[in-house]
């Protein structure tokens, strides 16, 4: 008879690999998962119900409904347009729709921020007569990159925030520290000089375009006031651990409720993204196995042993397992699993559990950079260039992916070593 822990370690370790192979079933690859542990007592029904992060999931559904009305709003495109303008040259124009891809990527998902930043990329690139593909494939990377900068940016800072008890403000100054946003900004500064590299052949200035009419500035302002929001409540002392996802799923609802009011967008509910909501949701389920179990404390077991009494030996591990890991297979379960890993092998080396989180979630948010299949955001923006007639080789993705993603997980995580150790 196999052990709870063993049978957790193999559902778990066939599950992820469907996932590999077929991501358009994965919430049927998950949940079935969960129900099969559900139904072998690996897990109760009480473990399953306890697993579920509703702040997590409540943060993912506030900002779901605001960035679906950002984009609506024509305001991103606005803000690119503007800022495209302002540059002089060609060069620093194809710098400028990469950086804002980054900011946009800080406040809303990935994904969202490619498809709203592609449109200009692509035209921009057509009107100084050069290839479109580097263009959007930098757009993609520096969406990737940007999104862990902020407690709201991505499903990993997301789960950063929640597993290490974070406030918004933490992201920037924690315990008298820098946060991970500057470890994000220093690797970011380290892309940029990569990018310009491969910009730097785009010549002569960039024509500027009138920019398109804003529908109305609401959805903007809703999402600078949940900032404030958020950063607000950093500073309530004893805040519950659900209050970040409640007030993010508050303005979400007061989102919905001004557009039922002003009729402006149909919004239709059934097509947010409600496939990464429920994923997530069986995800927790799925992992939790590995922990009631005591699988994770198995796999920190053997992180432990093999690293000995190095602190820098095990930072490294993880961040290479991370980069390489990520760089084939989705962030979000294999963020979810390693955290309480990360967490158990700081507290027995006996240094701050953060520096080992931190540099968990950098690497594994950069790591997907390195391939096309390693990130949602990379798929769709491949996607578009495909739509467009051009087909993007694996080489061609990992001349830009690859040497942005080791400059800016070397830079970044030197930085939160010197920082947190």
């Amino acid at each position: 008879m196999l052990s709870n822990q063993s049978i957790a370690v193999l559902v778990f370790g066939i599950t992820y690999l469907l996932l590999i192979v077929n991501r358009d079933r994965a919430l049927i690859f998950v949940w079935g998962a969960s129900i099969i542990l559900l139904a072998l007592r690996v897990i109760s029904p009480l473990d399953a119900w306890q697993a579920l992060n509703w702040n997590v999931l409540g943060i993912l559904f506030g900002t779901m409904v605001l960035a679906e009305f950002f984009v609506l709003s024509g305001a991103p495109a606005y803000m690119a347009t503007r800022m495209v303008n302002a540059t002089g040259s060609a060069t620093f124009a194809l710098l400028a729709i990469t950086a804002f891809a980054g900011f946009l990527s800080a406040f809303i998902e990935n994904v969202a921020t490619v498809f709203i930043v592609a449109p200009l990329a692509i035209e921009t690139a057509r009107r100084i007569k050069v290839s479109p593909v580097p263009v959007l494939l930098a757009v993609a990377v520096s969406a990737n990159l940007q999104g862990v900068s902020t407690m709201i940016g991505d499903s990993p800072s997301i789960l950063l925030a929640t597993a290490a008890r974070m406030t918004f403000m933490d992201f920037f100054f924690m315990n008298g520290r820098l946060g991970i946003f500057f470890a994000v900004q220093i690797g970011g500064i380290a892309a940029a000089a990569i990018l310009w590299f491969i910009f730097r052949g785009a010549r002569g200035k960039i024509s500027k375009r009138e920019a398109p009419k804003v529908a109305t500035w609401t959805p903007t302002m809703l999402i600078v006031f949940l900032v404030i929001a958020l950063a607000s409540s950093s500073f309530i002392p004893n805040r519950p651990e659900t209050l970040p996802g409640l007030v993010t799923t508050i303005f979400g609802v007061l989102a919905l409720a001004w557009n039922h009011r002003r009729k402006l967008f149909q919004m239709e509910l059934a097509k947010l993204d409600w496939q990464t909501f429920f994923l997530l949701a069986g995800l927790f389920v799925l992992i939790s196995s590995l922990t009631v179990s005591g699988a994770v404390a198995s796999v920190a077991n053997l992180m432990t042993e093999f690293a000995g009494a190095s602190v820098l030996t095990a930072y490294i591990l993880i961040i290479v397992a991370s980069v390489v890991i990520s760089a084939f297979v989705d962030n979000i379960p294999y963020t979810i699993a390693m955290l309480p890993v990360s967490q158990l092998i700081a507290e027995r080396m006996g240094v701050n559990p953060l520096l080992f989180m931190f540099a968990l979630v950098l690497s594994t948010s950069l790591g997907g950079n390195i391939t096309p299949i390693g990130a949602s955001a990379n798929v769709v923006a491949v996607g578009v260039l495909k739509r467009q007639g051009y087909k993007v080789s694996f080489m061609e993705f990992f001349k830009i992916g690859f040497p942005v993603t080791i400059a800016a997980v070397t830079l970044g995580t030197m930085f939160l070593w010197f920082t947190w150790r």
